[in-house]
């Protein structure tokens, strides 16, 4: 609505005006009492009354466009409409507000009426109230200079009227703009004959899907707004705007719409290229029932989970908003080819896809914001698509947060970063495999260094001896200690055994009693298990060294199984003779046990001079000397 800068005084000379005429007919608001106490100050003489009267009137009606006045009753309505009346066509007045009106159908068709046939273009209703005896009205619409009507909050009293009565009033209005807001309208007429509505507002009320069909009179329609309402099938209202050939904008946000699937046919207005949805029950389904020339589409805030790839084409669309819905991920352009602004915040998008722009290149903004990304190496792909896009992610950084995993919540995408590695499978894949290969190679090379599979064999070896010893009958297990020592040598070094070492301790004083494989390992048995028992029947063990003992396999398993008791047992059983001298680079690597107890324990070296040899057998005596109940009778 217009006002000029003389509003204000004019508005002021009209309440003198108003308070001088009506005094004792008009009931008024708490405002027009102060202008009335102003009026109280004008002279007694009655003509001057009437010439100020008649020359504010003047200045109302030639330079006043905007009008307001409230607290209208049935008992004032005569005046108003009297005042009212002064305002023909071709006065300045073209705005005129009623607020808090309470009057019965006949009074408030009586002001419609004046203003019809008035000079006001523009008319406010606000909160009329105890709107009651509805009947029949013959208006007439003829000469007017109205264009709009607004009228919100309109109560009506009546429990039963005639429909017709009411809605045929307002259905054939002659104006091009009509709104009908927050009044519990359940219904409106379709117009008598071709009308002139461009601009329809029905805008929070009580309409169904029974509004329109069939109506071939709107064919001048621009603008539908039903928002916030009761309409329930999607299929219904596609068909009401079948007939309006001139709508362009439609708002169906707020409502109950539902659509059943693809037995449900829609058919739209041609001509229909804005469309608001938005917050009604609709799922994806509703892709099969859009009009096929629209250009906005809003269908935030329903149960949207995906755009199905088999929907209709909307070769115009350039404008899809699906905020506040069920998306998984983002959709892709191929019934879209004209799209340039997608907004899809507040979704469950975790990993939005990469080529989503490549799929879309018109897109000139995606709004994506205020979703639960999931930071993680697929994320990656979508934070370089920003940097690519240049600047084609509205609301970038602040909008996008990560939600997963806990202990990255609340970081902005722009922060998270990952290694190229870290979120390459192929490149981690055979970073892993190399790395795989040469621990197994190095694992390999020491197991051979070291002869680890030779020991594992002896180890296990060990066990199973262990294991059929325990298992077998008492009777068969025999004494625990039966020999003084168990002598090891090499085969090659057997006469010196035999002719040296065996007599001179067996025989004499003294006499020792010795373990000799070859008289005494039980036939039947493995030699493996045969070494075992011999060891763990004499109290010490003999290794007789030299050159040819490191060069044999069966005493390196003596070594080992003698070793192996030394550190069980905790005992210090073994006795090293060095037969002769063997020069390091002669020692095989599997042979590191030897080496460790050459260098950490005292041996006994064979003297070459027989002078010294006394003092060798003494020695060795010596290291053996335990007493055991074995007679030298019984060698």
């Amino acid at each position: 609505m217009r006002q000029n800068t003389s509003f204000l005084r004019n508005l002021f000379l009209y309440k003198c005006l108003f308070a001088l005429i009506f005094w004792n007919h008009v009931s008024l608001s708490a405002e027009d009492e102060l202008f009335t106490s102003a009026s109280n100050n004008f002279p007694e003489d009655h003509s001057n009354h009437q010439s100020k009267a008649n020359f504010g009137w003047v200045v109302i009606q030639n330079t006043t466009e905007s009008l307001s006045l409230s607290e209208i009753r049935d008992e004032n309505v005569e005046n108003l409409v009297a005042l009212l009346s002064n305002f023909r066509q071709g006065s300045r007045l073209q705005n005129l507000t009623l607020t808090n009106v309470s009057v019965v159908w006949n009074a408030l068709m009586e002001i419609f009426q004046t203003v019809w046939h008035s000079s006001i273009e523009y008319f406010n209703i606000n909160n009329a109230t105890q709107l009651s005896d509805i009947k029949s009205y013959h208006f007439d619409y003829s000469g007017t200079s109205m264009k709009a009507l607004t009228m919100k909050k309109i109560i009506i009293t009546d429990l039963y009227f005639v429909q017709d009565d009411l809605y045929r009033i307002f259905a054939d209005m002659n104006i091009a703009d009509m709104t009908i807001a927050d009044s519990e309208m359940i219904h409106m007429l379709c117009p008598s004959s071709k009308s002139p509505f461009r601009y329809l507002n029905f805008l929070k009320n009580d309409l169904t899907d029974f509004l329109f069909q069939k109506c071939d009179n709107l064919l001048q329609l621009e603008t539908l707004i039903l928002q916030k309402n009761k309409f329930e099938s999607l299929r219904k209202v596609s068909f009401m705007t079948s007939r309006m050939k001139s709508l362009r904008y439609l708002d169906m946000s707020s409502n109950l719409l539902r659509h059943e699937g693809a037995d449900a046919r829609c058919q739209w207005a041609e001509s229909l290229s804005e469309l608001d949805l938005s917050s009604n029950q609709l799922v994806d389904a509703v892709f099969e029932c859009l009009p096929a020339n629209v250009r906005k589409l809003s269908l935030r805030n329903n149960q949207i989970s995906t755009v199905p790839r088999g929907a209709a084409e909307l070769k115009s669309l350039e404008e899809l908003n699906l905020a506040s819905n069920r998306l998984a991920d983002l959709p892709g352009c191929g019934g879209f080819p004209s799209l340039q602004l997608l907004n899809v915040e507040m979704n469950s998008i975790l990993t939005p896809s990469a080529d989503f722009f490549q799929s879309c290149p018109r897109v000139r903004e995606l709004q994506a914001g205020h979703n639960p990304f999931k930071c993680s190496c697929e994320l990656q792909a979508f934070i370089g698509l920003e940097r690519r896009s240049g600047g084609k992610l509205f609301g970038w950084p602040a909008a996008y947060v990560c939600e997963y995993p806990q202990g990255l919540r609340g970081t902005e995408l722009k922060d998270f970063h990952l290694s190229r590695l870290a979120c390459n499978t192929a490149l981690l894949l055979v970073t892993a495999l190399l790395l795989t290969l040469l621990l197994v190679a190095a694992v390999a090379f020491l197991c051979i260094r070291l002869d680890v599979p030779w020991y594992v064999r002896m180890t296990w070896q060990w066990t199973q001896t262990k294991r059929r010893a325990w298992h077998d009958p008492a009777g068969d297990r025999g004494a625990a200690l039966q020999f003084h020592a168990f002598v090891s040598y090499s085969e090659r070094d057997s006469l010196w055994v035999k002719n040296e070492l065996i007599p001179s301790l067996e025989k004499g004083e003294g006499c020792v009693q010795l373990c000799q494989h070859e008289r005494n390992f039980i036939p039947g048995k493995s030699i493996v298990e045969n070494i075992i028992n011999c060891i763990e029947k004499s109290y010490k063990s003999i290794f007789v060294l030299s050159p040819n003992f490191v060069q044999s396999e069966w005493c390196h398993y003596e070594l080992y199984f003698a070793h192996h008791k030394l550190f069980s047992e905790n005992s210090n059983s073994l006795i090293l003779i060095l037969l002769e001298p063997i020069p390091p680079y002669l020692i095989p690597a599997r042979y590191h046990k030897l080496k460790a107890l050459m260098a950490k324990r005292t041996y006994l070296e064979w003297p070459k001079e027989r002078s010294k040899r006394a003092l060798f057998w003494a020695n060795l005596r010596a290291a053996i000397s335990i007493n055991l109940p074995i007679s030298c009778e019984a060698n």
